[in-house]
């Protein structure tokens, strides 16, 4: 049965006179990328052909995927040669905006996955995982922690044939080493103390799919060889048994770690390493996306409202300040969760008060420098940064406020109404400069409820 015909080539076998179409150098023409692309369409054409028996297709399958290892292990020596005798037509490259760029990718279809924002390097790895998608290459994902690595892995799934397939993740540096085999490619009933059942594994629950290996740079070495197998036969062997199992699996790969440092020190398997990036993309850290930092916060914070079946809140300046300038070591997964922190304990409002305590900016010792107060100082992550004048008045004058109110409270003994008739202010009024401050009247109710109490113990005494 005559399946897949590329440019209408005769089905007759190459002979000496007439060399094979795909490997000879009559395909010079064609570029390595063009190979790469037909061979995986004839792939996917053999997939779901639905006249052979699946036995059929599978050998099929194996067939094309060893001329793919081929074609791909040639390409370095066809490159070479190109480049000595300077073939190859020439490219003009044309630049283009960042808009321009992503507006390309939404004419295309292209489906982003919650992913937004026109920084270039976003962009360019965006562009890199439309090209890849509808391939079965294995990609290599790599970025700080928190910079989306799984995100852009459903970007690759989404976008590809795979997309209505399963597409199953699996944390590597969270499965103990004695349990590894047995989660990704399954165990036979009996195969060691608690294996009351035969169990599928990871690999056969995403045939047809794709699976997801995050943290890839924690794998032990025993379990590289193991996958190491995986890319080269395509087979597994459930713990337990000799039989082979074929297994048909888009395999995305992620790390926050320099896996071709890790080879050079012998940590991590070379030729692992070279199968699981032969495309390679690289996610920028929230520090190099500075000009997305807006929209982030606007987006988690209508998510954290949402979620907690609030309105959304409103980031008092000065907050709004310290976030914007953050180095955000955890990078958008810290910025998500520091909002939900902010949803969850600010109420209407949120100031830098509700900020964890290891990052919350502190004022400046009080002093005089020249006769005027010095400015205060907004240290995040360690590093301090000076504010603007203006936001220096209004932090002082909040300050200000804040001491105020807490040295009030403390002479009334936390009775709001006291205080209201001291300051001759309207009541309602009072209570929304505390919850502003984040400060409970109730606090210094209990601390003078202590105070008496050991003052009490004393007379007894």
């Amino acid at each position: 049965m005559k399946l897949y015909n590329p440019r209408g080539l005769p089905d007759a076998p190459p002979t000496a006179a007439s060399p094979s179409p795909i490997l000879s150098a009559g395909a010079s023409s064609m570029s390595f990328a063009g190979l790469v692309e037909r061979i995986e369409i004839l792939r996917s054409t053999l997939r779901w052909a639905s006249r052979l028996e699946r036995a059929d297709i599978e050998k099929l399958l194996r067939q094309a995927t060893s001329l793919r290892d081929e074609v791909m292990q040639l390409s370095h020596k066809e490159r070479f040669v190109q480049a000595a005798v300077g073939e190859g037509p020439e490219v003009t490259h044309v630049e283009h905006s960042p808009k321009e760029r992503r507006a390309a990718l939404m004419e295309r279809s292209f489906i982003f996955e919650g992913t937004f924002g026109d920084n270039p390097k976003l962009l360019e790895a965006l562009e890199i995982a439309e090209k890849a998608a509808p391939t079965d290459l294995p990609v290599l994902v790599d970025g700080e922690s928190g910079t989306g690595k799984e995100l852009m892995a459903k970007v690759i799934h989404a976008n590809g044939s795979r997309s209505d397939r399963p597409f199953i993740s699996v944390n590597c540096g969270a499965i103990p080493d004695n349990l590894l085999e047995s989660e990704l490619f399954g165990h036979k009933k009996g195969a060691f103390t608690g294996a009351s059942n035969d169990r599928r594994g990871k690999f056969e629950s995403a045939h047809t799919g794709t699976i997801f290996l995050d943290e890839i740079g924690e794998l032990p070495l025993t379990g590289q060889v193991k996958l190491l197998r995986v890319l080269e036969a395509h087979e597994i062997q459930r713990v337990g048994s000799d039989e082979t199992i074929s297994v048909d699996t888009r395999i995305v790969a992620a790390t926050n770690k320099d896996l071709r440092k890790m080879s050079q020190v012998g940590t991590f398997r070379e030729d692992l390493f070279y199968r699981l990036s032969v495309i390679h993309i690289t996610l920028p850290s929230l520090r190099e996306r500075r000009d997305e930092i807006a929209l982030l916060l606007q987006y988690f914070g209508d998510e954290a409202a949402g979620m907690l079946k609030r309105r959304p809140m409103r980031l008092t300046p000065r907050l709004r300040d310290f976030l914007m300038h953050y180095d955000y070591p955890g990078n958008i997964r810290e910025l998500r969760n520091l909002m939900y922190r902010l949803g969850c304990l600010a109420g209407d409002t949120a100031d830098l008060v509700h900020l964890p305590l290891d990052i919350r900016p502190k004022p400046a010792a009080p002093g005089q420098v020249n006769g005027a107060v010095e400015p205060m100082v907004a240290v995040a992550g360690g590093v301090a940064t000076a504010v603007s004048l203006s936001e220096a008045k209004r932090a002082a004058s909040d300050e200000a406020e804040r001491a105020f109110l807490e040295r009030g409270l403390q002479e009334v003994g936390g009775t709001v109404a006291e205080l209201a008739r001291r300051c001759d202010m309207n009541r309602s009024h009072l209570q929304m400069l505390l919850k502003k401050h984040g400060i409970h009247s109730k606090d210094f109710r209990a601390h003078r409820a202590a105070a008496g109490a050991a003052g009490q113990g004393g007379k007894d005494g």
